[in-house]
């Protein structure tokens, strides 16, 4: 579906989300000083393996998003992205300030469940390869200053 490097994807995708007002996302200005105020969001994208794809899905769907949520993780969305024979698991989150996701995280991947059920899930072989992880700030002349309502 994308081509090109990483960042060029990111950049993509960062439209895409910007594109998606017309489904009633709300658009505002941003506030000049909103820095403090104004969420950040969180890109990452995994590349899956067609072989275990399913499983990898099914991991995400119903353990990671649950204990995510716990954590106060907010998905904005997910999706699934083909370049060439590379197949990527993508998605976007919303944070309060780079703080608070830092914290989340760490609390996340210290978590006892999370932790069995990926050891549980490695005789399936790897279900992840290479992760690229970018954290987005709003740039002061950005249209929006949320994705989630």
């Amino acid at each position: 579906m994308f081509r090109g490097s990483a960042s060029e994807q990111v950049w993509r995708i960062t439209w895409m989300c910007m594109l998606a007002a017309p489904l009633g996302l709300p658009v505002f200005s941003a506030p000049k000083d909103s820095k403090a105020t104004t969420p950040i969001h969180q890109l990452r994208i995994y590349q899956i393996f067609d072989s275990n794809k399913q499983a990898f899905h099914d991991r995400f769907r119903d353990h990671a998003m649950r204990i995510m949520a716990k954590y106060d993780f907010k998905i904005v969305s997910t999706w699934e992205a083909k370049t060439g024979d590379r197949t990527e698991f993508v998605y976007l989150l919303e944070w309060p300030d780079e703080a608070t996701m830092k914290d989340r995280w760490a609390k996340f991947m210290a978590d006892k469940e999370w932790s069995d059920i990926k050891q549980a899930t490695r005789g399936q072989g790897p279900l992840v390869g290479e992760i690229v992880d970018r954290t987005l700030e709003w740039t002061p002349y950005s249209p929006r200053t949320t994705l989630l309502e």
